[in-house]
């Protein structure tokens, strides 16, 4: 009695090794000139974790100098005092996350102006406010 099961379980654990190893998938096979030849793995739908990640979508910056130039459809303008969020680099100014801007004239503390638009359904790691996407800023 025990052989059979001990057969059975065998062959179980053989079909499936045999399964995962596949005869020459992905494997590179010798020439005629010596050298080896190179095979394309065979396509399952999986993810290859050596290729590059697209970069995600960032906000436009503003640029510090120059004309600032009007708020487009939608705009709304805040003034108040920028403070630091609970994530590093995160900003807030009045219950909105400011995105983009320039770095150096809203730094937490600074009394600003910012003019831009409220985006309520982006994805942010902030994790706090209402993201703003800034298209223009200034000192107040």
């Amino acid at each position: 009695m025990k052989t059979p099961r001990t057969l059975l379980v065998a062959l179980v654990v053989c079909a499936a090794l045999g399964a995962c190893g596949g005869e020459g998938a992905g494997e590179a096979a010798p020439s005629p000139s010596g050298g080896t030849t190179v095979t394309t793995p065979p396509a399952t739908g999986s993810v290859d974790p050596t290729a590059p990640v697209a970069p995600t979508a960032q906000p436009p910056a503003t640029r510090p100098t120059g004309p600032s130039r009007p708020p487009g459809p939608g705009a709304m303008t805040l003034t108040g005092v920028v403070e630091a969020g609970v994530e590093p680099g995160c900003r807030l100014l009045d219950g909105y996350q400011l995105i983009g801007g320039p770095a150096d004239v809203l730094a937490a503390g600074a009394k600003v102006t910012v003019s831009g638009q409220p985006k309520p359904g982006m994805l942010s790691t902030c994790q706090q406010g209402t993201p703003f996407v800034v298209e223009s800023a200034r000192r107040a």
